[in-house]
């Protein structure tokens, strides 16, 4: 059996993390929304709020981990992306927009346990 791939592991922690955040009652609209310049992984919807979901993936959680890797300049890529969803998406503009991150860490987990989910809430702001 051949290990999975960067690829292969992002579109599994996409996975995990719409799972997890649709068990707590958020709804998809889309998924990976790409444009020039930026990708948002996860669009949804928490009751009126248009949630904007960053999620990431790493096997060590060394550098601060998977959390820490959403750094200024991928912030600036997520806020272009954003721009260019609000753009394009009239019916989006209405809603308050929040910009959430999901984590996951393999080595938080402990053999044969499931990977620990951090869902980071409003994770940063516009400018």
């Amino acid at each position: 059996m051949s290990p999975e791939t960067t690829t292969e592991l992002g579109r599994r922690a996409e996975a995990q993390a719409l799972a997890h955040l649709e068990a707590r009652g958020l709804k998809l609209l889309e998924r990976n929304f790409r444009c020039r310049g930026g990708e948002i992984d996860l669009v949804m919807l928490d009751g009126q709020t248009l949630v904007l979901v960053e999620v990431r993936s790493r096997a060590s959680a060394a550098f601060g981990g998977a959390a820490a890797s959403v750094g200024a300049r991928k912030q600036r890529r997520l806020i272009l992306a954003a721009k260019r969803l609000l753009l394009t998406r009239p019916a989006y503009r209405t809603l308050p927009a929040r910009f959430d991150v999901v984590a996951f860490d393999a080595e938080s987990a402990a053999a044969g346990s499931p990977v620990r989910i951090d869902w980071i809430r409003d994770a940063f702001r516009l400018g």
